[in-house]
């Protein structure tokens, strides 16, 4: 554990390390995205010395969840904007003034 974490900050390294790796990445890779994780979390809440603006700016790692994952489905499913790329790559009419479901319905994701 780094000397700037405190028990809070390594119990949430250990919970985010153990879920990510019975998702089935390597040890290393859940440690990387934990500690990741729980370093912008310690920027957000002024806990670190430094911080960079992104890190500050963005939203935090929870709440993000799967946003950011490409086409991978999240709680939501694709978000609107990916769903609305798709239709206007496959070409559908009348896509800007349609709600999310409607370019899933469209798209013939249901």
């Amino acid at each position: 554990m780094p000397q700037a974490w405190n028990d809070k900050r390594e119990r949430q390294y250990e919970h985010i390390k153990e879920q990510t790796q019975e998702r089935g990445s390597s040890e290393e890779r859940a440690e990387e995205i934990a500690a990741r994780t729980v370093n912008k979390d310690r920027a957000q809440t002024g806990e670190s010395r430094q911080a960079s603006k992104t890190s500050t700016q963005d939203v935090s790692p929870e709440h993000r969840g799967g946003k950011r994952s490409g086409k991978r489905e999240g709680p939501g499913g694709e978000t609107k904007q990916q769903l609305y790329a798709d239709a206007q790559r496959a070409g559908v009419s009348g896509r800007s003034s349609m709600s999310k479901d409607e370019l899933k319905k469209a798209l013939g994701n249901t």
